[in-house]
C-alpha cells in the first residue's frame, strides 16, 4: 500500500515538475495598452491556429496609402472554439474590422478584442463574449 501512495505522489510530482516550463514561459499581457482600444480595417494575409496563441496577421493601408503589416495576437484554438471559432474562420484574402487593445511600444501590432468578417458581417467572437 506504501508503494502504490508513493508512485502515486511521484507520478504527480514529476507531472508538474514537466509542466512547469509551460507555465513559466508564459508572457505577461503588460506589453498591451488594455485601456485603449484600435478599430483596423484590412485583409488577411495569414490567420495561424496555433498555441500557445492563435495569430491573425492582416495589412492595412494607412492615411499615406502605404501598406502595413499588423500582427494580432488571439488565444488559444481550445479557447477560440468555445468562442465558436473554427481552423477556417478566417482566410487569406478576407476583409475584416478587427478591435485591439495595441502595444504600448507603437509597433504594429495588438492583442484581439474582436473581429469582424466585413465581407459577411459575422463578428467572430473575442474575450469577453
Amino acid at each position: 500500500m506504501r508503494m502504490k501512495t508513493f508512485s502515486r505522489y511521484t507520478l504527480i510530482l514529476v507531472t508538474m515538475i514537466v509542466s512547469l516550463p509551460s507555465v513559466l514561459a508564459h508572457h505577461s499581457f503588460a506589453m498591451f495598452d488594455s485601456s485603449t482600444e484600435l478599430t483596423l480595417e484590412g485583409r488577411v494575409t495569414e490567420f495561424q491556429w496555433t498555441n500557445p496563441h492563435s495569430w491573425l496577421q492582416v495589412e492595412i493601408i494607412n492615411a499615406d496609402g502605404e501598406a502595413e503589416d499588423w500582427a494580432i495576437e488571439m488565444l488559444s484554438p481550445s479557447v477560440l472554439g468555445r468562442m465558436g471559432w473554427k481552423r477556417n474562420s478566417l482566410a487569406r484574402g478576407d476583409e475584416v474590422r478587427v478591435v485591439i487593445h495595441p502595444l504600448h511600444s507603437g509597433a504594429f501590432g495588438g492583442n484581439m478584442v474582436r473581429v469582424i468578417n466585413t465581407g459577411t458581417g459575422e463578428e467572430i467572437g473575442g474575450p469577453g463574449r
